[in-house]
């Protein structure tokens, strides 16, 4: 299912850009600042392959791509060993993550549990100086819902970054439990079924 938000955009004409080139007058209209922000729910964990597969085919065509797994670990990643693909896709996952150990585990262990939070909190800061910088067309945040529920990422600023965002492309947010406010903010939010 497919829901998009109703937004009021301005009636008047976007950024136009006036060159004048011998003696005639030639009207550019400028690329709007931001894309789209969009959300995918599903009610379980790693069901979002067709995002990743979106995300390739776009880098494959010439965009550059940024996608984090803010919640997924994996060997040797973090920011210093992000993976390449395409040329364009940079993949990164968190180098210490919930998914690599025991619930238990964690729980009975408060510094693994003060590990995992800080790897997840230097990829947001990433993220966001991403998001804030322009650099690329489109930024994936993966399970940024679920940092938001395990109170390891503040809400707030995540909606601070995202309404000063400067990305042309789109903003693609995915978790299993999405606050209101983030529903509010979206162009499109997808709801994934089994």
């Amino acid at each position: 299912m497919v829901v998009s938000s109703l937004k009021n955009y301005s009636t008047s004409e976007p950024q136009v850009v006036n060159i004048n080139k011998n003696n005639k007058e030639v009207k550019f209209r400028g690329p709007n600042q931001n894309g789209q922000i969009q959300i995918y729910k599903s009610s379980y964990r790693g069901s979002y392959s067709s995002i990743i597969r979106d995300s390739l085919r776009n880098a494959a065509l010439g965009r550059k791509v940024l996608l984090v797994q803010l919640m997924k670990g994996g060997v040797r990643q973090g920011i210093a060993n992000a993976q390449k693909l395409c040329g364009n896709l940079t993949w990164i996952r968190s180098s210490n993550s919930y998914d690599q150990y025991e619930p238990e585990e964690i729980i009975n262990n408060k510094n693994l549990a003060q590990s995992i939070n800080h790897c997840v909190n230097e990829l947001w800061e990433f993220s966001k100086k991403e998001l804030l910088s322009g650099e690329y067309d489109q930024i994936i945040l993966d399970e940024i819902f679920l940092a938001i529920e395990f109170n390891i990422i503040n809400k707030d600023d995540l909606i601070s970054t995202l309404e000063n965002r400067f990305i042309s492309g789109d903003v693609i947010l995915t978790g299993t439990s999405i606050p209101k406010n983030f529903l509010l903010m979206a162009d499109q939010i997808t709801e994934l079924r089994s």
